[in-house]
């Protein structure tokens, strides 16, 4: 277990902003998640993972039965609703709880289109950057984090991975290994989606430190970006 402590290795000339904003993209599967939440716990820093502000919209509006194609409704459900994240970095929604609701097969089906609205970006990204101005310091993951929402984090970071690796610890995940192939395809389907969407789309911005995951334990990525930070 990486140390919960920040610290300056000694041959590094890094200098550690405070507060510390980290920022960390990439494609379904690469591992943001895991990767971000121990780098958080490294750093001593809160998790900020935008991606379930947008399973949140997602699970409220199949809820409401607002159409997933319906840019006016939903981006009217993503300014009134406040999102906020509880101690553990869970998502909350108007205060309520949705972590348990927010990984389901239903809304991972179709975040990609709710999120490709831009009103829905704009009131989501606006609140993700209150976080960054009201928290101590952060790490925050997504597919825009380093190109939109904190283009000027002190570290940003693209976590690449491929789709064959990908969809391999999906299916790991849970429990159906027998499931890869679909579970490829549907990756597969979402990479093109978040990539060629007109807003914000998913891409390696200019001076963003790529690290491919592949054959890599999420132990391994975060002592990669700790190195690279000049922490240790």
């Amino acid at each position: 277990m990486l140390p919960n402590v920040l610290t300056h290795s000694s041959d590094s000339s890094a200098s550690i902003p405070t507060p510390l904003v980290v920022a960390m993209d990439g494609p379904a599967g690469a591992g943001k998640s895991t990767v971000a939440r121990n780098l958080a716990e490294a750093l001593n820093v809160r998790f900020l993972d935008t991606g379930a502000m947008y399973r949140a919209l997602t699970h409220l509006a199949l809820e409401r039965g607002i159409a997933m194609g319906d840019a006016a409704r939903l981006g009217a459900l993503a300014r009134e609703v406040v999102l906020d994240f509880d101690a553990q970095g869970f998502i909350l929604a108007d205060g309520q709880p949705l972590e348990s609701f927010v990984r389901s097969q239903a809304v991972t089906s179709a975040v990609s289109e709710v999120s490709a609205h831009g009103s829905v970006r704009e009131a989501v990204v606006a609140r993700q950057q209150e976080f960054g101005r009201e928290w101590a310091g952060l790490v925050a993951e997504g597919r825009d984090t380093t190109t939109v929402v904190f283009p000027e984090a002190a570290f940003r970071f693209y976590l690449d991975a491929s789709a064959g690796e990908r969809a391999r610890r999906r299916a790991a995940e849970l429990g159906t290994p027998e499931d890869v192939a679909a579970i490829q395809a549907d990756i597969e389907r979402r990479d093109a989606h978040d990539s060629s969407r007109v807003h914000s789309p998913l891409r390696i911005g200019e001076g963003v430190t790529v690290v491919d995951t592949d054959r890599l334990r999420p132990e391994e990525v975060v002592g990669i970006l700790l190195e690279v930070m000049g922490v240790r």
